[in-house]
């Protein structure tokens, strides 16, 4: 199943499925706990990311060639930081440039497929924590490089945590639907220009192997967020760089998810 989250014709925030000619089947109840889809449909006036999540883990280096790329070794353990909340956009709404990157060109691109916990986990195994996922979705880990790399007090939350820096979508695909997430192709194009073009299978940590890591004496609620991680391709290893600007249009799409498209503007006031 295919959920989407959006805004209908008379202002309320809604979960469906089925979307199509603009409308989409109603899912009443809560998702992680079996929603129900009623014989109801509504008019999809707006696709909003399709959930609001209580927290969201990150991985970084989880992708053989995109270590590779920037020169550092393999890990031996997932690299985790997290991304404030706040920071999540949906499916056509602007990625914006912040005002805090002032000196210069460094926000970038990063395509990666995103977690969806289903119930609470804690100290789960590899063997069973696909059992606590309840589906997968689009993400892109934007990031502002200097602030991670030398503005952050030498952490990475800030530089990767700005508002819009978490664009979530198009929708979650049930785990039902995907029988192995490491064997999906993964692809990022800006301004229609392939950047990033791989496969889920290059990483590192698997995704059952991440859901049991990062659950070890830590529990992740339902709805917890697991972005894992990025392909090569990334613009600050590029000769010369390329980061994004005002203006700009980033697709990120997953084989048998779908395609999360978003233009780039400057920040809003």
């Amino acid at each position: 199943m295919q959920i989407i989250r959006f805004i209908d014709n008379s202002g309320n925030v809604l979960l469906g499925c089925d979307f199509r000619d603009g409308k989409a089947s109603l899912i009443e109840g809560d998702i992680f706990d079996g929603g129900k889809i009623i014989d109801k449909k509504a008019v999809v006036k707006q696709v909003l990311a399709p959930i609001e999540p209580p927290a969201v883990f990150c991985i970084g280096l989880n992708y053989t060639m995109h270590a590779r790329e920037t020169g550092m070794p393999l890990p031996e353990h997932p690299v985790i930081f997290m991304k404030n909340p706040a920071s999540i956009t949906g499916p056509g709404q602007a990625i914006e440039i912040p005002g805090a990157c002032k000196r210069g060109p460094e926000v970038d691109f990063e395509a990666e497929l995103v977690v969806v916990i289903k119930k609470k986990a804690k100290n789960v195994t590899r063997e069973n924590a696909l059992d606590y996922v309840l589906g997968y979705t689009c993400g892109n880990d934007v990031s502002a490089r200097r602030w991670q790399k030398h503005a952050g007090g030498g952490q990475w939350v800030r530089g990767k945590s700005f508002d819009t820096f978490c664009p979530l979508g198009p929708c979650i695909v049930t785990a039902d639907e995907i029988k192995d997430p490491n064997d999906l192709d993964i692809e990022c194009r800006l301004n229609g220009e392939i950047v990033q073009k791989s496969s889920t299978s290059d990483m590192i940590f698997s995704v059952s192997e991440l859901v049991a890591y990062i659950s070890e004496s830590t529990t992740l609620l339902p709805g917890t967020l697991i972005l894992t991680g990025t392909p090569s391709g990334v613009g600050f290893t590029r000769k010369p760089p390329l980061f994004l600007k005002p203006g700009d249009f980033l697709e990120t799409e997953i084989q048998k998810i779908g395609i999360l498209d978003n233009p780039v503007a400057a920040e809003s006031v």
